[in-house]
Order: C-alpha cells, then sequence, then structure tokens
C-alpha cells in the first residue's frame, strides 16, 4: 500500500500550479517578401524560471522587474529562434519595445522583432530552441502568414528538434519580376541543420488537432484528478451494512462484484463529462459563451475539490454522472482555452473543434484503460482502501490550493 500510495502523492504533487496548460509560447510570423515580422508571446512564469526576474523573491512580478530584464529577454528570443529563406540564414534585428498581453493561462512577454532574409521568401525554415534545455514540455504554436493573408499555416514547434519548414506559395508574377531586377546581394551558404532530414511543417491538419487533443488532456491535471476521483469509487459499490453486535446500519462502499455493471457506471461518467464540455468548448471556441476565465479556472478547481470529498463523505453515490455533466459543462470552458489562444481564423473553426474534441476523448480513455483494470484487481484488498482515502484527501488538497490562487488571483503580476 505504501508504494502505491507513494506513487499517487508523486502524481498530485506534479500537478503544479498551472495546471491547467501546459507551457506553450505563440509564434506568429509574417512574410513580407524578404522581410519576416514576427511576434512572440512567452509566458512570463517560464522567463522567471529561466532568467530569475522575480528579484525580490516575494513571488509577483513587478511591471519593474520584467522592464528592467527586457533586455534579456529579447537575447533569449533573439538567440533562441533563428530562421532561414530557402536554405539562407536570415538576420534579426532588435526587438520594440516592453509590452505584456493575458492568455488564459497568465501574463505574457510580447516581442515583437523582425528577421531580414537575403530573397523573398518562398521556404521558411525555422529552428525554434526556447527552454530546450530547461523545459522539455514547453512548444511553440506557429502561425506563418503572408502579408496579403494569402496564406496561413499552423504549427507545433517542438525545441531542439531541428529545422521546421514551411512552403509559402510562389509570389505573383509581378512581385517576381521585381525582385529579379533588384540588385541581390551574393547567396549565403545553408545552414547546416537546414540541411537535416527534417520533414516539412504541413497546414496544422485534422489529424494535427486531434494530437492537441490529446495531448492538452494529457498534460492538464486538473481534469487527472477529476477523472481520478471518479474513477476511483468506479470499482466500489455503495451497501447498507448492519453490525451484528450493535444492530446499527451503516451505508458503506464495498468491493464491486459485477464487473459489468461497474463497466455501466464507468461509461455513464464518461459519456457525460463528454457531452457536457463538448457542448460548453463549442460554445466557447464559436464565441457564444465566453466565461471569464478566472471563474472557469476556480470552478474547475473546485470541481475537483468536491468530487474527491465526495468520495470519503457521499453525498451523490448512486447518480454521480448527473454530477459529472454539471461540472464537466466547466470543463469544456477550459478546454476551449487551448484552441483560442492558438488564435484561429473564426471561418475555420469546425475542422479543429472535432479534431481536438476527439483527441480529448482519446486520452480520456487511455486514462480509464490504464487506471479501471488495476482498480477492479485490486478493489478488494486494504491497498486499494487506503489509496482510495488517502489518493481523495490528497487530490482534495492540492485542488484546495488551486482554488485558492486562482479565486484570489495570487499569480497577477503586481504593479
Amino acid at each position: 500500500m505504501k508504494r502505491l500510495f507513494l506513487a499517487l502523492a508523486a502524481l498530485i504533487l506534479a500537478a503544479h500550479a498551472h495546471a491547467h496548460k501546459a507551457s506553450d509560447a505563440y509564434v506568429t510570423l509574417r512574410v513580407d517578401g524578404a522581410t519576416v515580422d514576427a511576434r512572440i508571446d512567452i509566458a512570463l512564469r517560464d522567463l522567471d524560471r529561466d532568467l530569475d526576474l522575480d528579484t525580490d523573491a516575494d513571488d509577483q512580478l513587478s511591471w519593474k522587474e520584467v522592464r528592467t530584464r527586457w533586455a534579456d529577454i529579447a537575447a533569449l528570443a533573439r538567440t533562441d529562434i533563428r530562421l532561414s529563406a530557402d536554405g539562407a540564414r536570415c538576420t534579426p534585428e532588435a526587438a520594440d519595445a516592453p509590452a505584456l498581453t493575458q492568455h488564459s493561462d497568465g501574463t505574457y512577454a510580447v516581442l515583437r522583432m523582425q528577421w531580414q532574409c537575403m530573397a523573398p521568401v518562398q521556404q521558411l525554415g525555422v529552428d525554434y530552441r526556447i527552454f530546450a534545455t530547461t523545459d522539455p514540455t514547453h512548444r511553440g504554436i506557429a502561425r506563418v502568414a503572408r502579408a496579403d493573408a494569402s496564406t496561413l499555416q499552423l504549427a507545433v514547434l517542438s525545441p531542439g528538434k531541428g529545422w521546421h519548414r514551411f512552403r509559402l506559395p510562389a509570389l505573383p508574377v509581378a512581385a517576381t519580376a521585381s525582385a529579379a531586377a533588384a540588385d541581390a546581394p551574393a547567396p549565403v551558404a545553408q545552414p547546416e541543420a537546414d540541411t537535416a532530414a527534417a520533414e516539412d511543417a504541413p497546414p496544422w491538419s485534422f489529424p494535427g488537432f486531434v494530437r492537441e487533443g490529446v495531448h492538452h488532456i494529457l498534460i492538464g491535471y486538473d481534469h487527472i484528478l477529476f477523472l481520478l476521483s471518479l474513477l476511483l469509487p468506479a470499482v466500489w459499490t455503495r451497501s447498507a451494512v448492519t453490525d451484528p453486535r450493535t444492530g446499527v446500519t451503516r451505508t458503506r462502499w464495498l468491493p464491486a462484484r459485477n464487473l459489468r455493471l461497474a463497466l455501466t457506471n464507468v461509461l455513464k461518467v464518461v459519456t457525460a463529462f463528454t457531452v457536457a464540455h463538448s457542448i460548453t468548448l463549442a460554445l466557447s471556441v464559436l464565441d457564444i459563451v465566453n466565461p471569464p476565465s478566472r471563474w472557469v479556472e476556480s470552478i474547475i478547481a473546485a470541481s475537483v475539490v468536491l468530487a474527491a470529498l465526495n468520495n470519503i463523505w457521499p453525498v451523490i453515490s448512486e447518480a454521480r454522472w448527473k454530477l459529472t455533466f454539471v461540472f464537466g459543462l466547466v470543463h469544456g470552458f477550459g478546454f476551449a482555452s487551448a484552441l483560442k489562444d492558438a488564435g484561429l481564423a473564426k471561418g475555420a473553426l469546425v475542422g479543429p473543434l472535432v479534431g481536438f474534441n476527439v483527441g480529448v476523448e482519446i486520452g480520456q480513455l487511455c486514462i480509464v484503460a490504464l487506471v479501471l483494470p488495476v482498480a477492479w484487481s485490486l478493489r478488494g484488498t486494504r491497498t486499494y482502501r487506503g489509496a482510495f482515502a488517502g489518493g481523495s484527501l490528497a487530490i482534495a488538497g492540492v485542488a484546495g490550493l488551486w482554488l485558492v490562487q486562482r479565486a484570489f488571483d495570487l499569480s497577477l503580476i503586481a504593479g
């Protein structure tokens, strides 16, 4: 029992305060002839980890602390993002003035930079290395477009994985002739890394959004703990037990004997969660309903607390799918943040929405497939009873910390 409990505790402790989203940066590249304008949004919490921005160690970043280190922030982006045009290295220029913006998971630094290439860009290469040595979960969500918006490509950039290539449509004939007539500088040798067999980065296709949905559920610790809270009692039933000595009848959790009934209960819970979050995911991504992110994240944390405590002191035991449906509506708004932060065009949301939702369900079913067989095999043991009680309390405790942090916005940037 000790080993099982420690493993569960390690999983829970790994679920840090920013539980809903992984470490993502947002890279928007706008190609205009031989010039590439870039906007790069990087989370301040990630920059603080690498650059130690919080100089007074008060667990709050002030605008002064961020502004005085802006040169270091800009240098990180300039050094760890390299661009090439058709194999020739592009030259970065100085970043714009300091600026901040809000994403669904907190405050981000906004860097506006420009790269000058040797010729009009036909194939843009991106070598993304931000946080490659300090955070293996970090990713860059890239949007690449021409200045006239004639093309848009989306891709996930994995740090340190070599060059990502974006093929852009040929320039109009007039623009091509004008460029040929201009005095072109001598070509620069293709960088060695760009000659590697890196796959072209296609537009973010339906399978890409499926993968993104799977990734999102597997790194969404609050969603995982909510699901675990629902799965822990799935292999038990609430039964009335009479003490033969005192004659007192009490309701207790007892190991289930009917596997089919247990699977039916799990199916009801999973289906309720799926239907509920699908509804609000669509409503949010289509901009029909947009509750404040702070409220959503706080209620998600509260849902985890209540689901875990309901295992210890059951208020709803026979119809847990109803509780799951109610809270699943809130989790759907949380799922939507990943798609909305990617900055998708409003006229092209159906495919990404369906693909992302399919990925979420695949990730969810993977968790069920891993947890349920183990829970069923151990359901009648003292080990499982201890893990059930201790794990539920631990989940409630961690989610309670999230609730306090999110409800009181403890991670805000100080003025």
